[in-house]
């Protein structure tokens, strides 16, 4: 009887087979068991324990196979990065997978693009390579409890499971009130995450020192030209990447990166 050597090593079997063969159920369940275990640590203010749990969560099978499966199932699968590579066919998903490591591991610059705007302007959006989100949706997987655990319970922008009509219900019942509010202000900071100052990013974001600074200095590339990120975080880097981008919903200008 033939034995398999990586599983003579101990290796998962799920890291010894194919794309297809994935136990996905199981992968779900192992990152929300961990998932949970952060909220845990988080809520009892155990910071040494959230970072043991989040490089667990980052080491594991479970994390890696439902990132790639993440960036390679959304609307952006099909917008390459500056290698102009994109994760396919099965094989190219299943190697992405376990080529998912930090050791080693250095972010590309982001292949910057302009966005029509309605009003005949454009936005810049930079588009990570593929491996490059698939590291970003990792470690948003060890992210996000902790956001989620923090956060306002009555804010709604960028948080999971929460829509504009979350927000629209929760102004109906402040509102509705005899004592309720008579003035609704909005206000908008400029140019905030094109000029938020990396080191407050870097005291305050519960992530991997090294991984988030490599993301937040990689730069991008306009017109065959890097240019350096030494404030701001570039469009469509770090989560924005692992949360279905519309990259294919609108006409992408200036592809001469």
């Amino acid at each position: 009887m033939t034995v398999n050597n990586l599983q003579i090593a101990g290796a998962s079997p799920d890291e010894t087979g194919h794309w297809h063969h994935i136990e996905w159920k199981k992968c779900h369940a192992n990152v929300q068991r961990l998932q949970s275990r952060i909220v845990k640590a988080t809520k009892e203010g155990r910071w040494n324990k959230v970072k043991a749990l989040q490089r667990l969560l980052a080491h594991s099978f479970s994390g890696k196979a439902l990132a790639v499966r993440r960036v390679t199932e959304n609307r952006g699968k099909r917008t390459p990065g500056v290698d102009q590579e994109l994760w396919s066919l099965s094989k190219d998903k299943h190697n992405a997978v376990l080529s998912l490591r930090k050791r080693g591991y250095h972010p590309s610059p982001l292949r910057r693009v302009l966005i029509p705007k309605a009003n005949g302007k454009t936005r810049p959006l930079g588009i990570p390579t593929m491996k490059d989100r698939a590291m970003q949706a990792l470690y948003s997987l060890s992210l996000d409890p902790i956001a989620e655990t923090l956060a306002d319970k009555h804010s709604y922008g960028f948080r999971r499971e929460r829509s504009t009509a979350d927000a629209i219900e929760q102004c109906y019942t402040v509102l509705s009130r005899k004592c309720g509010a008579a003035w609704i202000l909005e206000a908008d900071i400029k140019g905030c995450f094109d000029n938020i100052d990396h080191e407050w990013l870097l005291a305050n974001i519960p992530l991997d020192k090294s991984i988030l600074r490599g993301w937040l200095k990689a730069g991008f590339m306009s017109k065959r030209v890097l240019h350096p990120t030494t404030s701001g975080t570039p469009q469509g880097s770090l989560w924005e990447a692992s949360h279905n981008p519309p990259y294919e919903k609108k006409v992408i200008m200036g592809s001469d990166w």
